[in-house]
């Protein structure tokens, strides 16, 4: 089993780590030929939340080479902090750095029997000498029939797919409502609507934008008969847990673009785009359960 790749876009890498570190403190990476896969199933944080990433090897690496009997696929748990940690020693910009990186290149080793992912990182001082430094990452290589037990969330078609508007100003309104309720709405129709809101007995709190863009997407039917589709301004509705919508905010630090996906009363599917969504580097899923409420909100 063999895996080196030379990381030709630090701070993408760190943006994408940054964003799952709130989630989940060990996740798991899957190196395939083609992709890179970064994964937090439920079973391992508070909420419900998952994600299903695939990242274009392309937009992150290169020199990559990876050797294995499963396929030529390798599928490590690690610590996202401990990983994080070793991203923010490579980039250049974070303000603790003391030397300006030439070169990061990561790979798979082992240490008296421990698995490792291990950074070796060069770089030049500010008065010209040359500097290496060397992360060393403990992780656990999965075993192949484990690897193929993992499965996306099986969820219906969703009742409306709407554009979001900047996650940094979601998340600074959000943030605002979580002292008031545990429980917050998010709503959206055909027709470029969607709103936040939370209701409990002693507020009651509502956010709208009228002007989000609802994409095409390859369920849209042009040839279905008018009498057929659905009322354009019917909303949609699916409750979901403040603190868990919070976590998925923190991928405002690498999200372009993302579309909000609604189930109405199953769940909630977010697609994160790293760059533009015509040229992405990839994407990051994000899956958020109902929250069932009898009450209704």
């Amino acid at each position: 089993m063999r895996f080196r790749a030379t990381i030709e876009h630090v701070p993408t890498f760190f943006r994408i780590v940054q964003a799952i570190e709130k989630l989940q403190r060990r996740f798991l990476i899957k190196f395939t030929e083609a992709n890179m896969h970064i994964i937090c199933n439920s079973d391992a944080n508070e909420g419900g939340i998952q994600v299903w990433s695939q990242i274009k090897l392309d937009s992150i690496f290169t020199n990559y080479r990876i050797q294995s009997n499963a396929n030529n696929e390798i599928t490590m748990v690690l610590p996202s902090e401990a990983l994080l940690a070793a991203l923010k020693s490579a980039s250049s910009s974070s303000p603790t750095s003391s030397f300006e990186t030439e070169e990061v290149v990561m790979r798979l080793a082992k240490k008296n029997d421990q698995a490792l992912l291990s950074f070796e990182i060069s770089g030049l001082t500010r008065v010209g000498r040359k500097v290496r430094v060397a992360h060393d990452v403990k992780i656990e290589v999965m075993k192949p029939g484990d690897v193929e037990k993992l499965s996306e969330p099986l969820c219906p078609e969703p009742d409306v797919h709407i554009l979001l508007p900047p996650l940094q100003k979601l998340r600074t309104i959000v943030e605002r409502l979580r002292p008031m309720s545990d429980i917050l709405a998010v709503r959206a129709n055909n027709n470029k609507c969607l709103q936040l809101s939370i209701h409990t007995e002693g507020v009651k709190v509502e956010t709208e934008w009228k002007d989000c863009v609802n994409p095409k997407t390859q369920e849209d039917n042009p040839d279905q008969p008018p009498e057929e589709a659905r009322n354009p301004e019917e909303l949609f509705t699916v409750l979901v847990s403040i603190r868990s919508f919070l976590k998925f905010l923190n991928s405002h630090v690498v999200s372009t673009t993302t579309i909000a996906c609604i189930c109405q009363h199953h769940c909630m599917i977010l697609y994160v785009y790293i760059g533009d969504v015509a040229d992405a580097g990839g994407v990051l899923t994000f899956y958020i359960p109902a929250i069932i409420d009898d009450e209704g909100r």
